[in-house]
């Protein structure tokens, strides 16, 4: 059956389909899998390889993968039916994570380092697929509440991830938590691939497939006669705010890096006797602010009749930034706990924000746009643990951290005057 077959549910209401909120429980155990497996390989790739060296191969090589799968993610949903897509991806994970767990000792590394490729572009693709899919399965009217579902179900199921993690490794051994990992996935697989719900726009003799005002005629055609190896550079050109975006998205990424690597350090440095005390309060109290923004925009905002776009974009990426800063300034707990909340919702919002603009493009534009924008996190990320990791040893936390996260204050600042600029014309 042809993917577009499917009823739409787009109805006058604006409650999201119940069914929706199915696929947002199966993508946070998806979530949560993804951060179980991404902690446990880690300590997996240094017990095998006997230093740190072994945990930063692996994880550039992941965040390489990223990269390779957001570059040709925008083809593949353009090209495939998403839901086998977005399944597939899943149990591609599945296979590589039992591979890995069953593995000979003395072919660990061998093994590992390949399939932290797979990992890290099964991810990608999969997570741009979804992200295209969204207003096709709840109508672009409902694609904000329904993004602000998905980013309070994924910030949940990232913190549980992290903090069970080490739990779960030193209970069961890492054969075991794999495996897990492992189930994880093939779960959501099964999920997704029975979704009762349309992932992709009518075809173009159809009514629903009229292109929208950020995706003109002349580009699409442009698009067309040269190839896909041109798209993402025309969809640039057609929306330069995704191009925008894209950059402050790669600074942001590199600030995610160094405030996730200098955290254990601040924390055995402030608290020496209880650092995971810490870091766990820190993450819990950041996951409230997290879940605040999803309350934010559904509770008031929508309720207004307000989207948000690009300005929430912006603000939301210089609330998020400071926070960060403030956090490795020795507060005292109150303001502590203030700041990482300001931190999550600020978080959460930009998230929201940024993935309902982009799905505000035409159907064949947003696979491209949001390939760009994955690219763009993990190359921000991979260059951020790489030199955060080594100026560490070098310079304090707060002037790590304060370093990477005032560029992205500063290049919001400036994507907010020509956002005003722009509308204002």
């Amino acid at each position: 059956m042809p993917d577009t077959a499917l009823e739409a549910p787009h109805q006058s209401t604006n409650k999201l389909p119940r069914v929706f909120y199915r696929l947002a429980a199966g993508d946070a155990l998806n979530m949560y899998g993804s951060q179980l497996d991404l902690v446990a390989l880690s300590l997996f790739a240094y017990e095998a390889a006997g230093n740190a060296l072994g945990t930063a191969g692996y994880l550039v090589l992941r965040l390489g993968g990223g990269v390779a799968g957001g570059l040709v993610a925008g083809r593949l949903v353009a090209r495939l039916e998403r839901r086998r897509l977005m399944a597939g991806c899943a149990l591609a994970q599945a296979l590589a994570l039992v591979v890995v767990a069953l593995v000979p000792a003395s072919m660990r590394i061998p093994v590992l380092y390949p399939l932290a490729v797979v990992l890290g572009g099964a991810a990608a693709v999969a997570a741009v697929a979804l992200r295209t899919s969204i207003p096709e399965m709840v109508g672009p009217e409902r694609r904000a509440r329904a993004n602000s579902l998905m980013a309070s179900c994924r910030s949940t199921a990232m913190v549980l991830g992290f903090a069970s993690a080490g739990v779960v490794v030193a209970w069961a051994g890492f054969r075991a938590a794999l495996l897990i990992d492992a189930a994880s996935f093939v779960l959501f697989g099964a999920l997704v691939i029975r979704l009762p719900l349309p992932t992709r726009a009518a075809q173009p003799d159809e009514p629903a497939a009229e292109a929208d005002a950020a995706a003109p005629d002349a580009a699409a055609a442009e698009s067309k006669r040269r190839g896909p190896r041109w798209r993402a550079l025309i969809v640039l050109r057609a929306a330069p705010v995704v191009g925008a975006m894209a950059g402050i998205r790669l600074l942001d990424a590199f600030g995610s890096a160094a405030h996730n690597i200098s955290l254990p350090v601040f924390a055995n440095q402030s608290s020496p006797d209880n650092p995971a005390a810490l870091l766990g309060t820190f993450w819990a109290t950041w996951a409230i602010g997290n879940l605040g923004a999803q309350q934010l925009v559904s509770r008031f905002m929508l309720r207004r009749g307000i989207e948000p776009g690009e300005r929430g974009f912006a603000l939301g990426t210089c609330l998020m930034s400071v926070c960060f800063i403030l956090v490795f300034t020795d507060l005292p707990t109150p303001l502590f706990l203030l700041v990482a909340i300001g931190a999550g919702l600020g978080d959460g919002f930009t998230e929201i924000s940024y993935t309902t603009r982009i799905q505000a493009l035409a159907d064949e534009r947003r696979g491209e746009a949001f390939g760009i924008l994955a690219s763009a996190e993990n190359v921000g990320m991979g260059t951020g643990m790489l030199l955060s990791g080594s100026l560490l040893a070098l310079l304090s936390p707060l002037t790590v951290v304060g370093v990477s996260h005032s560029v992205p204050i500063v290049l919001a600042l400036g994507f907010l005057v020509m956002v005003a600029r722009t509308r204002r014309r």
